[in-house]
């Protein structure tokens, strides 16, 4: 079972439109090209499933041209990979194939001939929120995540080997999280993908290359030391004067690991009554829980506040940039918006709540960034990533509130996000739009309820009642695109979590509690038809005006719906 932190739900930073379809192809071709011995030189790409059918308008097939060049999900040259590929000499092509049944919706076969002259052949799933995994390498079924320190090594199936590495790996004081060997038969080649807590030396390699029963060593740093606000190391930390101070900052791993079991809510009602318990706001308790994973997970220096500030900073750029200068979206259908609502504030036209003017259009700015390839952070996805930085923007400007006070208002709705992931999903083309912009409305909600001075208690009524505000909400993107009417529903969003935090702080109760309201969004996000999970096949996506709007028929042809 996964274990969510906070990076998982306020991120990851990302160049947009889609958490999945372009983030998570990014990372999945950046681990293929660390898989490589050399520089690639031609890759071909076969996409399946939702990959098919909209890759280019999400920018999927820039990110995974990027990925293979060796780019940063956040890094906002993906936009430009084709042209980089051109001048690095890779020669890339692109196979769609939409009728090929794949155990997930996201998913490509990568085939790379490097610099020199070996061929890899990789297959990789988007997973949702800006994660990939790779399932198989060279016709092997495999797992490997990214999100630890990865060791894959290509060796004969026979008896030893195993030990072998792992008595090498050990002697490097490396400390090994997770061993997995995976082959296709017995006394074949094999893949042992060992994940380890600690970064590995390259001097590894050369100790198992000995062995002349190893084939093939590949060293695959954390997707996490890709990322502009990565966990640091310990002496980092000490040089930039960043010790760890306050609660658990001399926990070992083993003490961590044994604390953790006590903070690691898994539902609403266990988040609330540890809060309630040690006097804490919700904020605090979800960065008591983030201390105690990262101890455990062997990172000695707890930055989470550091990452909230810098999420914080990529958020409103994002929400601030397109309202003096405006940018077309990928697809053509946005770009403008909130530039025209900023005029008409500023001339005073319009209504006269300025906390929810503000807020929508925010949330306008950002998903213009987000549709233009520009850069942003996901919370909880792309496609819903301009509902918390827009409540949490708009409150600011009305009531002043400090940076650091917005910051822990991002702690908040990641913990309400780290919830829903936890006990539902947050994925559009999984449970609809209520699971993306529902869920971030929910955020949102939390956020605004403790930045106002409420109770923990009413964070997560303001949550079920946000959610229950927009439960049902379908996916429909004209074109398959994170454009239209996606834009409009982070506004929604917004607003809708402005509505409900409100009425929890009058002392409204939701009537439904947090949990069992995120159980019915799951219910219902799986009880949708397919053609309402970001299939761009039904909803507002399937009327005549929208399909003239995709143009993805040739003339003549017949409608997509």
């Amino acid at each position: 079972m996964t274990t969510y932190g906070i990076r998982d739900v306020i991120g990851p930073f990302m160049v947009g439109p889609s958490s999945s379809h372009t983030a998570g192809a990014l990372r999945i071709a950046l681990m293929t090209r660390r898989l490589l011995g050399a520089e690639p030189v031609e890759a071909v790409f076969k996409l399946y499933g939702s990959f098919a059918h909209t890759y280019h308008g999400h920018g999927t097939d820039r990110a995974l041209v990027a990925g293979l060049l060796g780019l940063a999900p956040d890094d906002l040259r993906v936009r430009d990979s084709f042209q980089l590929a051109k001048e690095a000499g890779l020669a890339f092509s692109f196979h769609p194939d939409d009728k090929t049944q794949t155990p997930h919706p996201n998913t490509v076969d990568i085939r790379v001939k490097d610099a020199s002259g070996a061929v890899t052949e990789i297959r990789g799933e988007s997973i949702g929120g800006g994660a990939a995994q790779i399932t198989a390498i060279n016709g092997v079924d495999v797992l490997l995540t990214g999100q630890y320190h990865s060791l894959v090594v290509k060796q004969k199936d026979v008896r030893g080997v195993l030990a072998f590495i792992a008595a090498c790996v050990a002697e490097m004081e490396v400390n090994i999280a997770t061993t997995k060997l995976f082959r296709e038969r017995k006394g074949d080649v094999a893949y042992t993908v060992m994940e380890t807590d600690d970064p590995i030396p390259p001097a590894i390699g050369q100790m198992l290359a000995a062995n002349p029963k190893i084939l093939q060593v590949r060293i695959v740093p954390s997707d996490r030391s890709a990322e502009s606000a990565a966990p640091i190391s310990e002496q980092e930390a000490l040089e930039e004067g960043l010790a760890p101070t306050g609660f658990g900052a001399d926990l070992s791993a083993e003490e961590a690991s044994l604390l953790f079991e006590a903070v690691d809510f898994k539902n609403g009602a266990q988040l609330l009554s540890f809060a309630e318990k040690e006097h804490l706001a919700l904020s605090d308790a979800i960065c008591r829980r983030e201390r105690c994973l990262l101890a455990s997970l062997g990172i000695a220096v707890d930055d989470t506040h550091r990452y909230l500030g810098e999420a914080l900073q990529v958020m409103k750029a994002s929400a601030t940039g397109p309202l003096t200068h405006p940018k077309k979206s990928m697809g053509g259908l946005i770009g403008g918006e909130a530039q025209k609502l900023w005029q008409q504030m500023q001339k005073g036209d319009g209504f006269g709540d300025s906390l929810q003017t503000r807020a929508v259009m925010y949330a306008q700015a950002v998903l213009e960034t987000n549709a233009s390839m520009g850069r942003i952070v996901a919370a909880p996805t792309a496609g819903s990533a301009g509902v918390v930085p827009a409540v949490l923007m708009a409150l600011q400007d009305v009531y002043h509130f400090t940076d650091e006070q917005l910051a822990r208002g991002l702690a908040n709705a990641g913990a309400i996000g780290m919830l829903i992931m936890e006990n539902a999903s947050v994925s559009g083309a999984e449970g609809g739009c209520q699971a993306e912009v529902g869920s971030a409305s929910a955020m949102a909600a939390s956020a605004a309820v403790e930045l106002m001075g409420g109770t923990p208690a009413q964070c997560l009524e303001a949550a079920a009642i946000a959610i229950a505000g927009l439960l049902g909400l379908v996916c429909d993107p004209i074109g398959g695109l994170v454009e239209a009417p996606c834009q409009k529903r982070n506004a929604t969003g917004a607003a809708n979590a402005l509505a409900a935090a409100q009425l929890a702080l009058a002392g409204i109760d939701s009537y439904v509690g947090f949990d069992e309201t995120v159980t019915a969004m799951y219910a219902v996000g799986r009880s949708l038809p397919f053609e309402l999970r970001e299939s761009a096949l039904g909803g507002l996506a399937a009327t005549p005006t929208a399909c003239q709007l995709c143009g993805a028929c040739a003339p003549g042809a017949q409608p997509c719906n």
